[in-house]
């Protein structure tokens, strides 16, 4: 059985907008995806974390950083195909990032699954669009309307790493939108959504 590694952000671990907890395992796009893949042999380990960069500390949590730990879960996962889907944190105001410096800490998270193993098959996603508001009192003061602008730009960012470095590309904007509820984060129709156009993907271009 092939193992698929997911990694991720709040929107790989499942965080729900409308009460601030967890979808249930099968209302993720992560558990959606594992009960599609399951017949095809392929095992699907989430490792999704609120909060998680590409290659950026967080002020004021520890362990965001996603390059300082993608390289331990290579090693306890060992998978054959990874899906990389971060950088929605990377638009927070605080770091000042344009779409390049994001698109270099995705290009080092490739870097370092290649160093892992250069057979593993990599599926680069870029996440989708903040919404307009995001950072408007009640909603999530980190982000501002350069944010927005930021996550709106990281497609095509993305899809140059990918050309470069011979991933398959997918951008989650193209397929599902941000909760109304909190402007950042998918609701469950987006998890299904995402799900499905992830295992077409898969499907297609990467697992067989």
């Amino acid at each position: 059985m092939k193992n698929l590694l997911c990694f991720g952000d709040s929107n790989t671990y499942g965080y729900d907008p409308e009460n601030k907890s967890r979808y249930d395992f099968d209302e993720r796009w992560t558990g959606i995806l594992s009960r599609e893949l399951l017949a095809l042999g392929i095992h699907v380990d989430e490792e999704g974390l609120c909060g998680r960069t590409t290659d950026f500390e967080d002020t004021y949590r520890s362990g965001r950083k996603g390059s300082d730990v993608l390289p331990l879960l290579l090693e306890s996962h060992t998978p054959e195909v990874v899906i990389i889907m971060l950088g929605t944190n990377d638009c927070k105001s605080c770091y000042n990032n344009t779409p390049l410096t994001i698109a270099d800490g995705v290009k080092k998270l490739v870097g370092q699954v290649r160093e892992y193993s250069s057979r593993i098959k990599i599926l680069l996603i870029s996440p989708i669009h903040l919404a307009d508001g995001v950072g408007e009192e009640d909603y999530d003061n980190e982000f501002d309307e350069s944010s927005v602008r930021l996550s709106r730009e990281l497609k095509s960012a993305y899809y140059a790493v990918a050309q470069k470095t011979g991933c398959e590309f997918l951008a989650a904007s193209d397929y599902a939108l941000p909760s109304a509820a909190d402007r950042e984060h998918l609701d469950k129709k987006g998890h299904e959504l995402l799900a499905r156009a992830i295992y077409n993907k898969l499907t297609k271009a990467v697992c067989v």
